[in-house]
């Protein structure tokens, strides 16, 4: 309730009050303690609760300047930023502490200490500027020159140590490596989750940090909507670097009537099985299968199909990775649409390119 003093008493209270007074509700810098034994490539402080909903703004350290063990970092918070914010370190080998709704008003200086590391297969909030690689000790490999037969597809992160892609992709391999968009090569270890029917799977790749997408939850994809498909479509003849195609969702049912699939017009080529369908914001509403044959068709109709792409639904996708009990990201497409370039900037850092040798 508004105070109905007369304006002439409240300037003079005003007045009379001693500046501290004023201003014991504003936010003065404050300052944050590396206590966790580590260096910390990362630092995030954002008003509360933005750091619940995964939203950690940028990383207030630079590249070239690690926060080392003992050191502190000075924050100054704007003028109507509040008091409560959430802190989050994130350490080189990828533990870190997340420490939520710290008056900072109350308490100047905050150590951060008893990092954790995310849980195997449990969802990790992306950092901006992050991407998939290698946790500091993982096992590094290479992919090998003699095999007798290598196939190649693509694939997405959905969790720390754990990629999405076809059970096509990574059907009968011997071995199946990754490579991140670091440039590093990583193996995954059996056995491999799988459903033939839907035709997905999820590989278990120890030593994988980085950022998962999130699969979209609402509102339900229309006909029309645009879609971008990222991937690594005919390895060997076009360049290594990722492509990304959009197009839009022609129809909400795959071949076959099949209600597990979507019907696209983004172009889909061999090495792009497995990669990730996202709308316009960024998330994932399929994971791309497979085009039309159609020399097949033509052979059965006398006609070239032209154009006729299918995705496994986003939902069915999410589904078999809760029964795989994997805790994926989800997210609600509620915003403005974002343009193709920075969509496909934020896919880049969560998708890999995956050869399966045999």
């Amino acid at each position: 309730m508004r105070s109905r003093a007369p304006a002439a008493f409240l300037a003079l209270v005003l007045a009379a009050a001693p500046a501290w007074a004023q201003n014991a509700a504003e936010p003065q810098p404050f300052r944050l303690v590396n206590r966790t034994g580590a260096d910390a490539t990362q630092l995030y402080a954002v008003r509360s609760p933005r750091g619940g909903s995964g939203d950690w703004g940028g990383n207030l350290l630079r590249p070239d300047r690690p926060l080392a063990e003992g050191g502190g970092f000075r924050v100054n918070p704007h003028a109507d930023a509040g008091c409560r914010f959430d802190l989050r370190l994130v350490l080189s080998d990828a533990r870190e502490v997340v420490l939520r709704d710290q008056d900072i008003c109350a308490n100047r200086e905050i150590a951060l200490a008893n990092p954790r590391a995310p849980a195997p297969g449990q969802v990790r909030q992306p950092a901006s500027g992050d991407m998939a690689r290698p946790a500091p000790g993982a096992p590094v490999v290479q992919p090998n020159a003699q095999a007798r037969a290598a196939s190649t597809g693509t694939g997405f992160l959905v969790a720390d140590n754990v990629v999405m892609t076809n059970h096509h992709v990574v059907d009968n391999c011997n071995r199946i490596l990754l490579r991140t968009p670091s440039g590093h090569w990583l193996a995954a270890v059996p056995p491999a989750r799988m459903d033939a029917a839907l035709d997905v799977a999820i590989l278990n790749v120890p030593g994988l940090v980085g950022p998962p997408l999130a699969f979209r939850t609402g509102p339900a994809v229309r006909r029309g909507e645009g879609v971008i498909a990222y991937g690594f479509p005919l390895a060997g003849l076009l360049s290594s670097d990722p492509k990304l195609t959009r197009g839009e969702v022609n129809g909400l049912r795959g071949l076959g009537d099949n209600p597990n699939q979507y019907q696209i017009s983004a172009e889909v080529q061999p090495g792009n099985s497995g990669g990730p369908l996202t709308d316009m914001q960024g998330h994932v509403v399929g994971v791309v299968v497979s085009k039309l044959n159609a020399q097949a068709v033509s052979r059965r109709t006398g006609d070239i199909a032209q154009n006729v792409n299918f995705a496994v639904q986003g939902q069915a996708a999410l589904g078999f990775l809760r029964r795989a009990g994997i805790q994926a990201r989800t997210a609600e497409s509620t915003g403005p649409d974002r343009s193709a370039p920075d969509v496909g900037e934020q896919v880049h850092r969560s998708t890999l390119f995956i050869r399966c040798e045999r």
